[in-house]
């Protein structure tokens, strides 16, 4: 069951980040959902399309420092690409405590923007594949619909590949 909240859905920090990046058209596409859609599964079945239609928003920690990676749903990061990708001696993934005090989000609802801190983001080329991609609307509850290359700019993401390659 979904259903459409419109910026109501949304959580508050992100329904202001819509508007201060002049997407508050989106927030009547917002979708809210009864059920959790807390992983890249779990968004693809309540929405009715494949996981990498999905937009992960994953915070990981380089040198200590935080970075966003976005990521389509059906594919995993590749540690040692963002290693190399940002020349960093050390990536890691970041925890709960460190996702919420970085993005002001909890895990399962962290949008690509709208940020408690300005953040480095990473975007796959993944995303690209797909005229509209899924992303967390800042509750693990909430999605929201967008064009990839205007997901990318709104983020601030460089385009990079670190996605893990299947063997």
């Amino acid at each position: 069951m979904t259903i459409t909240g419109g910026s109501a859905a949304a959580h508050p920090r992100f329904a202001e980040a819509l508007h201060t990046l002049g997407l508050g058209d989106l927030a009547g596409r917002i979708r809210r959902f009864p059920e959790a859609t807390r992983t890249a599964a779990e968004a693809a079945a309540a929405i009715g399309c494949e996981p990498s239609r999905i937009c992960k928003s994953l915070i990981f920690a380089a040198d200590g420092v935080p970075v966003l990676v976005l990521m389509d749903g059906a594919s995993r990061v590749d540690l040692e690409r963002v290693r190399q990708e940002l020349g960093a001696a050390e990536v890691t993934r970041a925890d709960a405590a460190a996702v919420r005090e970085t993005t002001g989000y909890a895990i399962g609802g962290v949008p690509p923007f709208g940020h408690r801190t300005a953040t480095r983001v990473l975007a796959d080329r993944s995303l690209l594949a797909h005229d509209v991609v899924w992303a967390a609307a800042g509750t693990p509850h909430t999605v929201f619909p967008l064009a990839p290359r205007d997901l990318v700019a709104h983020a601030a993401a460089d385009l990079v590949d670190v996605r893990e390659l299947s063997s």
